[in-house]
């Protein structure tokens, strides 16, 4: 499969912008959900805890699942109508979310969303990656990693804020956005084709989409129902074999649903397997902080909010000014290594020295400006491998997997969490 690309109409900012702007979204909207949580069951007349998770779940499990499916149709069918189809799902979707008056309507809102995030996040990055010459690279990455970073952690303190007026503005918010980018977009990205032979592997991507799904379903219900639960041993089950047989197909078919020769690449694998290591560690810290805040210390949404504010400005200020620059110079494995060890530092400052009475100032910002600074490195410079390790035609296939261990890991580190917390009882209220 070879791609071209052809010249695009505007300079590479504009690009950088539309799909910086896209992928802010999409990444919110993972997080921004879970401070809303207790407004949105009231409004539905306190709803079944375990069915208002979907709320939250369900654009998770089909986020993760429909990445890779996404990312090799962009490389086969073009990447800029793979973008802006997966970003007018999205906006409509959140449309629907904001005008939902009955919970399944909710919830068939929030899959719609997640599809459309799917079809635009691996297209996101390949578009950009077309759009720019490949001195500046590893900054424009790191400028679209930033926006994802931020978004994931701007998720709880906006929520927060937004859930003031009322839960429908988290939906809401995303609609100006996405509009400006729909109307943006066809003038400004680079416009890619791919010529290829043969009729995709649509069996091979429905097993693959199974797959991720069950898996993610699986660890989600993994910390309520245990390894003993008939359903969460089915779901891994399912996983397993779905997987299994995906991977098979993909060996042998002419157009297959996971590109192998990508995972093959030995900087792709190992910056996946770094990256869903630190995912999970990035998802049970916001989680974590989210909880202490609200129980342990009694903020209110709008105050918590506020008080998690710092972490994703330190992250886009790393990223924008430092992280780019040093993956240059040093390489992506030496700039992770740093930011990882920041975080952990950052890490260790919060266990050390959080407590019912702390303070906000000494002893809570510290660490978050340290993680902040960590998740501005690590981001970064483990996104940029797909441009590094990697030619054009694959660069949507390498970004979905980059997505889908990021995806991964986040579920991962809050179900490791949420099962620690039933185990330990942590987060009691002061």
């Amino acid at each position: 499969m070879v791609a071209t690309t052809q010249e695009s109409r505007t300079p590479s900012t504009a690009t950088v912008f539309v799909v910086s702007a896209a992928a802010f979204l999409a990444s919110l909207d993972l997080f921004i959900v879970n401070i809303a949580f207790p407004d949105i069951r009231r409004a539905f007349g306190g709803a079944d805890l375990s069915a208002m998770s979907w709320i939250l779940n369900g654009y998770t499990v089909v986020f993760a699942a429909f990445l890779n499916p996404a990312g090799r149709l962009g490389d086969r069918y073009g990447h800029r109508r793979m973008f802006l189809w997966g970003l007018a799902v999205f906006t409509i979707g959140s449309a629907a979310c904001g005008l939902s008056t009955s919970f399944p309507m909710l919830v068939a809102s929030r899959v719609a969303q997640a599809v459309g995030a799917a079809m635009l996040m691996p297209s996101s990055l390949a578009l950009l990656m077309a759009a720019v010459p490949a001195s500046r690279r590893a900054v424009a990455v790191g400028t679209w990693s930033a926006v994802g970073a931020m978004a994931a952690a701007l998720g709880p303190p906006l929520g927060g804020l937004l859930v003031e007026l009322s839960w429908r503005w988290i939906f809401f918010v995303n609609m100006p956005v996405g509009l400006l980018a729909l109307a943006v977009g066809p003038w400004v990205l680079t416009k890619t084709t791919s010529v290829g032979a043969g009729v995709p592997d649509l069996f091979g991507a429905v097993s693959l989409v199974v797959g991720v799904g069950a898996l993610v379903w699986a660890l989600i219900e993994l910390p309520g129902a245990g390894w003993s639960a008939a359903r969460v041993t089915v779901a891994a089950l399912s996983a397993a074999g779905a997987m299994a047989l995906a991977v098979w197909r993909s060996r042998r078919h002419p157009s297959p649903a996971i590109d192998l020769a990508a995972i093959r690449v030995v900087p792709m694998w190992s910056s996946c397997a770094a990256l869903l290591l630190f995912a999970a560690a990035f998802g049970a810290m916001l989680l974590g902080n989210v909880m202490f805040l609200t129980t342990v210390w009694g903020d209110t949404p709008a105050v918590a909010g506020l008080h998690l504010s710092p972490g994703p400005v330190v992250v886009v200020i790393v990223s924008l000014t430092v992280a780019g620059r040093l993956i240059g110079k040093v390489g992506v494995g030496a700039v992770a290594a740093a930011g990882t060890s920041l975080f952990v530092v950052g890490i260790v400052v919060w266990l050390c020295r959080m407590g019912p009475e702390s303070d906000y100032l000494a002893d809570f910002l510290p660490g978050q400006l340290l993680t902040g600074a960590g998740v501005g490195l690590v981001f970064p410079s483990l996104s940029a491998v797909t441009g590094l390790a990697l030619p054009s035609h694959q660069w949507g296939a390498g970004s979905a997997l980059i997505n889908t261990a990021r995806q991964l890991g986040t579920v991962l580190g809050t179900t490791v969490l949420r099962a620690m917390i039933r185990t330990c009882g942590w987060f009691s209220a002061r």
